[in-house]
């Protein structure tokens, strides 16, 4: 059973930090995406950044390149989500996933939340102003 755990979420004022973490647990696969999502009360879900596993190459929503970064440690099947320069429009819950089906090409990956399968319960950032 495929389970994966979010940690690391909290309230900050803006321009603080936070890191994410989200442990896989009974993930077989060789290769695949994970990815974050973030959806704020009354918006739309959207996707915020990717990552090929365990080749590593990432894509990023216009709205977060430059301030956050995604990475995956193999050793400890966690992925991580580095957010910097933190506004009040990154206030959302934010939530892991990860699915082969999202790999396509040479280790690139998609972000529309039907590429998906496999999704976290999700953790709270609030950024204050």
């Amino acid at each position: 059973q495929v389970r994966l755990v979010e940690s690391g979420g909290g309230s900050v004022q803006a321009g603080g930090s936070l890191r994410l973490s989200c442990k896989v647990f009974g993930y077989t696969r060789s290769s695949y995406c994970m990815g974050w999502f973030r959806q704020a009360p009354g918006k739309a879900r959207e996707g915020v950044a990717a990552i090929y596993v365990p080749g590593g190459s990432s894509v990023y929503a216009d709205s977060v390149k430059g301030r956050f970064a995604i990475s995956h440690d193999n050793a400890k099947n966690t992925l991580y989500l580095q957010m910097n320069n933190l506004n009040p429009e990154d206030t959302a819950m934010y939530t892991c996933v990860a699915d082969d089906t999202a790999l396509y090409g040479l280790g690139t990956c998609r972000t529309d939340e039907s590429d998906f399968g496999y999704w976290g319960q999700g953790t709270q950032v609030t950024v204050s102003s």
